[in-house]
């Protein structure tokens, strides 16, 4: 799984921002000590491949015509650096009676990563792009994995919130694998509740909205746009691949400020669905398979032929054919349906894959929480001793009779399986709290 980890030290990537970058070529002795005795009179940029000319040329603040001295070089080369965009920043410039000519040669620098905003949701991706870019024109929609530039986005997103009188902070996360390389910067508004109101869908024919609006009710009312659109797959895409659209998708939510507040923002939200096409069931096929004869298996395969395709019940079939696998002791059986699908006629051929592995058997019981008289009552009443074959349905069933064996619905009980590849072994452990009066 994916962790998030927050960037609670943005000035460090400006303190390694290396030497190299401040360093200036071809310097002319001739430009005057004082800033207001030398007037810009050009500004070229070069070297870059990420950025055309008059992005750098932005972000050094400069303008013609103003006065400009060397120590104002300096400082926009440094400022250039620690952005980390660039790996080198040099400039040299040209003193005549009419002002300073000046050339800035840059080198891009790498990875960088996208940035994701998740829920500024008073403009629309292209207007807050567009608006972010105005204040710090080397922003494209990806962030150097080091430098400020992250800050300078986060300080322009403040602002903004500011002009929407806002309580919320902007602030970003740096996101990506424990241990692994960055993958994105994600930036939020803090502080302001944002509430979803009302939800609506697009590209979805009118059979299937009564059917999305039900499932769309367990969708979370706190807006993310992150959280809502991975919680709309699970709860939306069902609808589709219950019915054969195989290729189904759920677009990102699209918010709409409804009500906005001091404090509190509540939006509506419109999901696009893109259904595809409906596939028909043409084939079904197993291979693998040694352990059960194949007209068993097929038994637990409910899809039907020349219907559209369930994937949900393909699921819910090999979950079925792995709980019979269980019983038998193979705990690590792994079983793939793989959909081919055929464009022309708009079917599908379905395949299950079999890695059966091993047997697995019983090994310890572990009871904890009860005094050792009923420890030992349970432990009598557990069928399985060590060295048997492994039943995985033999937990479930032990557990619905424990009434007969304790007194009273008193107890929270925890149940584990660890599996001991080594030894092929299951042990099962079983805690019981005292449920609170």
């Amino acid at each position: 799984m994916c962790a998030k980890i927050p960037a609670v030290n943005r000035a460090l990537p400006a303190l390694l921002a290396c030497a190299s970058l401040l360093s200036a070529q071809a310097r002319k002795s001739s430009l005057p000590a004082s800033p207001s005795a030398s007037n810009l009179i050009s500004v070229k940029a070069t070297g870059s491949k990420r950025y055309v000319p008059a992005d750098v040329i932005a972000a050094t603040g400069l303008q013609i015509g103003q006065t400009v001295s060397e120590d104002d070089l300096q400082r926009i080369s440094r400022r250039l650096g620690e952005s980390g965009a660039f790996t080198d920043v040099a400039y040299t410039f040209q003193s005549s009676p009419l002002g300073i000519k000046l050339e800035l040669r840059v080198t891009d620098s790498g990875p960088f990563v996208p940035a994701h905003f998740d829920n500024f949701v008073w403009l629309s991706d292209q207007e807050l792009a567009e608006k972010l870019r105005a204040r710090v024109p080397l922003f494209r929609g990806e962030l150097p994995a080091s430098g400020d530039l992250p800050d300078q986005v986060s300080e322009a997103l403040q602002a903004l919130a500011f002009e929407y009188k806002l309580t919320g902070r902007a602030d970003y996360l740096r996101a990506g694998p424990q241990d692994g390389p960055l993958e994105s910067f994600d930036f939020i508004i803090t502080g302001q509740n944002i509430r979803v109101g009302n939800t609506a869908f697009t590209g979805a024919s009118p059979s299937e909205l009564p059917l999305l609006e039900l499932a769309a009710r367990k969708l979370p009312v706190d807006y993310s746009r992150s959280n809502l659109h991975l919680q709309a797959e699970k709860l939306l895409l069902p609808v589709y691949l219950e019915r054969g659209h195989l290729l189904a998708t759920v677009g990102d939510p699209q918010p709409k400020v409804v009500q906005d507040g001091s404090g509190e923002t509540v939006v509506d939200v419109t999901f696009p669905i893109s259904p595809g096409r409906q596939y028909k069931l043409s084939k079904i096929e197993l291979s693998g398979y040694n352990v059960f004869p194949v007209e068993t298996l097929r038994a637990l395969i409910h899809l039907q032929l020349d219907q559209p395709a369930n994937a949900i019940q393909a699921e819910k079939d090999v979950e079925a054919i792995k709980k019979l696998y269980g019983a038998r002791g193979y705990m690590t059986v792994q079983i793939q349906p793989r959909s081919a699908l055929n464009d022309i006629d708009s079917t599908v051929n379905y395949r299950f894959d079999f890695r059966e592995g091993g047997i697995y058997k019983m090994g310890d019981l572990e009871i904890r929480g009860l005094d050792s008289r009923a420890t030992h009552r349970l432990a009598g009443a557990w069928k399985l001793q060590t060295g048997d074959t492994y039943d995985s349905s033999y937990l479930n069933r032990f557990l619905n009779t424990l009434n007969d064996l304790l007194p009273g619905d008193q107890w929270n009980i925890t149940s584990h399986e660890s599996l001991e590849d080594k030894d092929r072994v299951v042990d099962v452990s079983l805690h019981f709290d005292l449920k609170p009066r």
